[in-house]
């Protein structure tokens, strides 16, 4: 009996009539089972975006034969993936851990589809944090122009290396080149502090604790050219009062960090993030 593989399709596209349906008979024609099914049209841009995964003892060769006359019509951006398959992962750090604590626990346990070769960092500090889980670790000094220019071709490199996807920067606390956003569009998420761009600089938890803030968060959004006004991929925030100190304020808010980066490399190691120009489609 042929194995059944699951699948997951996401597909973008001018919106007009008829592909759900047109859609729904090719996955037919490949013999294939809707498992899940998620969809939205946007009025502001104008475009379809569709996720579905479905179960099909048809190959990959098949089902995209299937899959062609269709994608080919309607003028679609397409991919099909295999459910559960880990996603391959550079991180990039500097001194602060707790999001690469987060990242590596939960690849372990299995709950984030991750495969994470190599972390590199400007600084050696979380060499021992990567090693405890057993991930190669790199660190090469970032203090002039050089040397970044440096760190960002060995970036590209591991890139190539091993076929990587996606790139976290997980508390990286440099600014990519805009030549190196270029090359890795759409495939790089950064974490901040919502605190931006209202406490820029040094110690903006303790700004804010200064400003008695009632409200402390974080977002995790896309890299482009423009500091930190990438497309929006997850927020989250916490409420705060009088009473804590700027410690605390640190430690609630790297939760935070931690928390919202590790949904936002979820929903796209899932492939559930669209993009829709400089906002994002999430289909949880």
């Amino acid at each position: 009996m042929p194995e059944t593989t699951h699948w997951i399709l996401t597909l973008v596209c001018e919106d007009r009539p008829g592909i759900v349906h047109a859609i729904s008979g090719a996955i037919v024609e490949a013999e294939g089972n809707i498992t899940e099914s998620q969809q939205f049209s946007s009025d502001d841009t104008g475009t379809f975006f569709m996720r579905l995964q479905v179960e099909s003892t048809a190959s990959r060769e098949r089902f995209e034969a299937a899959l062609a006359p269709v994608t080919e019509r309607y003028g679609m951006t397409w991919q099909l993936d295999v459910v559960g398959r880990p996603l391959r992962t550079l991180v990039l750090v500097s001194k602060a851990g707790h999001c690469l604590n987060d990242l590596l626990f939960r690849q372990r346990a299995g709950q984030l589809g991750v495969d994470i070769p190599l972390v590199m960092s400007n600084h050696p500090d979380l060499g021992e944090l990567a090693a405890f889980y057993g991930v190669p670790f790199e660190s090469h000094p970032v203090t002039s122009p050089d040397e970044k220019a440096a760190f960002e071709r060995r970036v590209l490199e591991v890139v190539e290396q091993h076929d990587v996807e996606l790139v976290v920067l997980a508390r990286y606390m440099q600014i990519l080149s805009p030549e190196l956003c270029e090359a890795l569009a759409g495939r790089v998420i950064n974490i901040h502090h919502s605190f931006l761009p209202g406490f820029k600089g040094a110690n903006p938890y303790k700004q804010a604790h200064a400003r008695g803030v009632k409200l402390i968060g974080a977002t995790a959004h896309f890299v482009t050219s423009d500091l930190d006004e990438g497309p929006i991929i997850e927020q989250n925030v916490v409420r705060v009062d009088h009473t804590r100190t700027p410690a605390e304020l640190v430690a609630i808010g790297q939760d935070e960090e931690s928390r919202t980066l590790t949904q936002a490399v979820k929903w796209f190691s899932e492939d559930r993030v669209l993009l829709d120009g400089v906002r994002t489609i999430i289909f949880r």
